[in-house]
């Protein structure tokens, strides 16, 4: 192609209501102008959500409650759809593939309600249909607006591991199957509208990257098509130095570097998802997070080096819903692998684990993982501990539900003294009490575990000892897009 290649991804606030598709539709449209443009979109607001109540529903029986929750999403996308598209024809082929969507959903539930269990697989099938039933829309409020426009199912693109509910994808059938399919109709001046978070494996079931992983289709898509830039709109104004909601003045961060911005999206900075940046990595290839709400603001570049902003410390995030899990006592040293059949334990039970702390004497290992993985990750330790809990080698597996993680990010930390002190003098002044800390060898990062009711007083402590309130945000200029 002679034209320049962006991707463009667009999360469910900005796909959320029929107001908000036609606002990306010009946003897409005017961008197609000047460049090639493929657009991925996450479902409208909500529906996710919805589909997995529904499937819960389904599983215990209550189909009269699936029936309500289809009734209410069949209404939403028919707004939506009667809404953005006034021509006739147009509206009734979207409007067929809706209910072909919504028919194929129907029968999952069904069967589903039959079993009585939604197992991972149809769960995965479940939890697409509403990326499935937004790029039509999306790409008919295009076309009505004078772009051309198809919609365009990533199963048919981004091929997968078969490993359900957060797959990994095959780079080089990725690429071969997105070139032979996206770049024909690039070609063509077409904008092709994928779904976002879905793939499939080399047999075409259907996966999904993870909840929040229409972020990760879209460098996937970039990286496989050897794009230009990436740019992933939602509904902030780029990479802020703390989450607005805890600490107001918080500030745009103009350009962050990639390990800066993996950092941030694994500690729980929800601007992205932690596996986004994966598949560009190689590439180099620039991502930009920006406001579709506010398309005229620059937003924040993340790059492989990013740029200094002056300090070492450059953002702070934080994480709820999370536990901390100890395996402890004074006979533990004496324990064979102690620490290895620890953590393959919990690999066994595909529990992620955040954050990781030991004492020097070795009598605790504490370890942090999602509130959702913790209950399983317990009970797999205590079979696993069990006949050295009964001989006192391990005295305790315990779980505490009440702890938050916080995290100190910076590419430049490493060379600049005194991060770790002024952290802790800052909290030590707001008696915020460290329950465990750990940094990474890059130190480009440093964690620390606090309880839940003192996050927020931690966040805004350290965000005012480094001065990142009174930094200058981002400038607002308008882009070509």
């Amino acid at each position: 192609m002679n034209k320049p290649l962006r991707v463009m991804k667009f999360g469910g606030t900005s796909v959320g209501d029929a107001a908000c598709i036609a606002r990306v539709a010009q946003i897409v449209r005017d961008a197609s102008r000047q460049d090639a443009v493929v657009a991925v979109v996450s479902a409208m607001s909500g529906v996710t959500n919805r589909l997995i109540e529904a499937a819960t529903c389904s599983e215990a029986g209550d189909r009269g409650q699936v029936d309500v929750i289809f009734a209410a999403l069949r209404q939403q996308h028919e707004t939506a759809l009667n809404a953005l598209i006034h021509d006739g024809e147009r509206r009734k082929q979207v409007a067929a593939r809706l209910e072909k969507i919504f028919s194929e959903g129907e029968r999952l539930y069904q069967g589903t309600a039959l079993l009585r269990e939604v197992t991972p697989r149809a769960l995965d099938a479940i939890s697409s249909l509403g990326e499935r039933l937004s790029a039509p829309l999306v790409a008919g409020a295009l076309s009505e607006i004078g772009a051309r426009s198809e919609a365009v199912e990533a199963t048919e693109l981004i091929v997968t591991d078969s490993y359900h509910g957060g797959a990994d994808p095959l780079m080089n059938r990725t690429r071969e199957r997105s070139e032979a399919r996206l770049l024909p109709l690039l070609e063509q001046g077409v904008v092709p509208v994928v779904t976002g978070f879905i793939g499939a494996t080399e047999d075409g079931v259907l996966t999904t990257l993870g909840r929040g992983g229409s972020d990760y289709s879209a460098t996937i898509l970039g990286a496989a098509l050897s794009a230009d830039e990436i740019i992933i709109w939602t509904d902030v104004d780029g990479v802020l130095t703390a989450d607005p909601r805890l600490v107001p003045d918080a500030q745009t961060i103009p350009e962050i570097s990639y390990r800066e911005a993996t950092e941030l999206a694994y500690f729980g900075a929800k601007v992205l998802h932690p596996k986004t940046l994966r598949a560009v990595e190689q590439a180099g290839i620039p991502v930009w997070i920006r406001n579709s709400f506010a398309p005229e603001r620059t937003g924040t570049k993340i790059t492989p080096r990013g740029r200094s902003n002056g300090g070492g410390v450059k953002a702070l995030t934080a994480i709820r819903d999370v536990a901390l899990i100890t395996v402890g006592g004074p006979g533990i040293v004496g324990v064979p692998d102690v620490v290895g059949r620890t953590f393959s334990t919990t690999a066994q039970v595909r529990a992620n684990v955040l954050l990781i702390s030991q004492s020097s004497s070795q009598n605790d290992i504490c370890f942090i993982v999602a509130a959702s993985d913790a209950k399983r990750t317990v009970e797999a330790l205590r079979n696993e501990f069990a006949q050295d809990v009964a001989h006192e080698k391990v005295e305790h597996i315990t779980l505490d539900p009440n702890i938050a993680i916080v995290a100190v990010v910076g590419e430049n930390m490493r060379g600049t003294p005194g991060v770790a002190g002024r952290t802790f003098n800052a909290l030590g002044r707001e008696n915020v009490n460290i329950i465990a800390i750990a940094q990474g060898s890059s130190e480009s990062n440093i964690s620390f575990v606090v309880a839940e009711k003192d996050m927020k007083v931690a966040l805004a402590a350290t965000h005012r000892e480094f001065g990142l309130s009174a930094r200058k945000p981002a400038e607002t200029v308008v882009t070509r897009s």
